[in-house]
């Protein structure tokens, strides 16, 4: 092997080095993998950061699982999966600043889809959002405002269930901001009205009474047109 390569070989593994000893400075605490790939991070903040591998035992009779997916500044971000304990795929979900956004989908223990969810979560480019205003009784809407947005996670959208084997719809829910949609409820029709009292037009009698009662204490009419 030529000098010239070995130089640069070793310049290479000198730079490797470095990098890696700079990206590891941001951490408080890491773990690496099989691959050598940095996993379960926590940086100088104290937060969760990049990719996680967690493990959850059996507690009270339910199963244990594992999870995997990236942290962001310590929430969940991005999709997430989780298996149980033997390796199989349970569920696939998606997080927006820690909070579920969009289609989430979880399947039974042999692999067959048991129900798909929809969430809205926050979303920080838009700093206000428009949501519903529901009536008691059937949960119709009645009006809609403008709000300053937050943080949030909402069931929002259609959830469907599945019978295990043929995958067969066996139920569906609609859902709006965490209120379940009743089917066939009609909508509320809003009426805006103003509530200045309106001018009441005077008849040529009743001019002609007060007229001729200007003045005088405790008149009252008698509903008669004649004077």
């Amino acid at each position: 092997m030529k000098i010239s390569t070995i130089k640069a070989l070793l310049l290479f593994v000198v730079v490797q080095v470095i990098l890696l000893g700079h990206s590891f400075a941001q951490y408080k605490e890491y773990k690496l993998n099989a691959k050598g790939d940095t996993i379960n991070a926590i940086n100088k903040q104290g937060q969760k950061q990049g990719k996680w591998i967690e493990h959850t035992d059996e507690i009270r009779g339910n199963p244990g699982f594992e999870e995997e997916g990236i942290y962001k500044k310590g929430v969940k971000d991005g999709y997430w999966r989780r298996y149980n304990l033997e390796g199989d795929l349970i569920a696939v979900e998606h997080f927006i600043l820690g909070g579920k956004d969009g289609l989430q989908q979880y399947y039974t223990y042999l692999g067959d889809l048991e129900r798909e969810e929809n969430w809205k979560g926050y979303n920080p480019d838009a700093p206000y959002d428009t949501i519903a205003v529901y009536g008691t009784g059937s949960g119709e809407i009645v009006d809609y405002k403008i709000v300053k947005a937050e943080p949030y996670s909402v069931k929002d959208g259609e959830w469907r269930y599945f019978e295990p084997g043929s995958g067969r719809v066996i139920r569906t829910e609609q859902w709006s901001r965490n209120n379940l949609v009743v089917p066939g409820a009609p909508k509320k029709e809003v009426v805006v009205t103003d509530d200045k009292p309106k001018k009441v037009e005077k008849t040529a009698e009743m001019l002609e009474w007060e007229k001729k009662n200007k003045g005088k204490k405790r008149a009252l009419r008698d509903g008669r047109t004649g004077l």
